[in-house]
This record gives structure tokens, C-alpha cells and sequence, in this order.
């Protein structure tokens, strides 16, 4: 950040009075500018047996397999967000089921809120967002072809936790872009 977007004056990065953190302050108005998480809301769209997987046709992962998430908008819950994101990326719309994971990504400063869905109907189709949309059982999710560690983990938890006949809810901590395994802690199913 270079402008305070109240008053544009030039902004100077520095510690705050009362704070820790250095922080975009502007000397100006005396605005703080914090940045701060993003958070991506999602869900695991269910028809029958299956999942509905969609592949980017939108960079980072351009052609890997994921499920419908994104970014959460300005005024809406993480399910809402969730929901928007299944009809944008696949057509699909859903009802938004509990909470199945918050993964946290402190790397790139994102947190995901991934819920589970049930789909109104079998209907989906591609978009902007997505080259190809299908049905999947899990014999035949693209494992090595999945876009994101925190889809991929998912997924893991959506099928362990139907395989049990439990809905829980995991939490999960990505601390390393590459090359640890990271750490998990998964709360206990409701």
C-alpha cells in the first residue's frame, strides 16, 4: 500500500502507538490501514453417491481438479459464500450442510471455511470459472491432479468422515508451503 484510500495521502509503514505490529499509517488523516486474512468459503457439493469436482479454467492451477470455493464476499456468511461459490464455478446449486473444515493457510494469509452441500439436483455445468464439471465417486477422484492441499484435505475428510457415518468438524494448520508434512488437529465428530 502506497495511499491512505481516505485521504491518499502517502502512507508510512511503521508501529502504531498501543500496537506491535508494524502497519500502513497514514500522517495525514491518521488512518490505520490493517490487512488482514482472507478467507475463502467453500463446500463439497453431494448428489447421491458422488461429488461434484470442477476444473479451473482460471489460473493459479489452471486445468488441476477442485471443488466449488472462493473467495468470501463483503456481507455475506461462509455459507452463503459457499453457496454463491457452487453456482458461479458449476451451475449448481445447493443447500449448505454443517461445517466440515477450517484449514487455516497463514503462508499466504488465507483461512478456508469448507462446508458440506447437498444438491438440489444433478444439474451442473461449466462456466468461466471451470472447463469440465463431474460427478465423481471417490474411486474416481483425480488425487494426483487436485489443485490445493487444503481441497485435497479435505476431501480426505469428507470421505473418512461418510465412510464412518459421522459429520465432524476438522480443523487443520498449513504451515509450510512444501516439502513438511503439516500439522493437524481434527475436533472430535458431533
Amino acid at each position: 500500500m502506497k495511499f491512505c484510500s481516505d485521504c491518499g495521502h502517502a502512507v508510512e509503514h511503521l508501529i502504531p502507538p498501543s500496537d506491535h505490529l508494524p502497519r500502513h499509517v497514514c500522517p495525514s488523516c491518521g488512518t490505520i490501514h490493517y490487512r488482514n486474512p482472507k478467507v475463502i468459503a467453500g463446500c463439497v457439493p453431494v448428489w447421491e453417491d458422488k461429488v461434484l469436482m470442477c476444473r479451473r479454467n482460471i489460473e493459479p492451477r489452471l486445468g488441476l481438479w477442485t471443488f466449488p470455493a472462493g473467495f468470501l464476499e463483503m456481507s455475506e456468511t461462509s455459507a452463503q459464500g459457499a453457496a454463491r461459490e457452487t453456482l458461479e464455478e458449476s451451475q449448481a446449486e445447493v443447500d449448505i450442510g454443517g461445517l466440515l473444515a477450517v484449514i487455516n493457510v497463514p503462508y499466504v494469509s488465507q483461512i478456508y471455511m469448507i462446508y458440506r452441500g447437498t444438491m438440489r439436483s444433478p444439474h451442473h455445468a461449466i462456466t468461466s470459472e471451470s472447463s469440465e464439471t463431474r460427478l465423481m465417486r471417490e474411486d474416481e477422484i483425480p488425487w494426483d491432479e487436485i489443485a490445493f492441499p487444503t481441497i485435497w484435505h479435505s476431501l480426505k475428510f469428507f470421505f473418512e468422515d461418510r465412510a464412518k457415518g459421522v459429520e465432524g468438524i476438522h480443523t487443520m494448520d498449513l504451515l509450510f508451503r512444501t516439502g513438511r508434512r503439516p500439522e493437524v488437529t481434527t475436533a472430535a465428530p458431533e
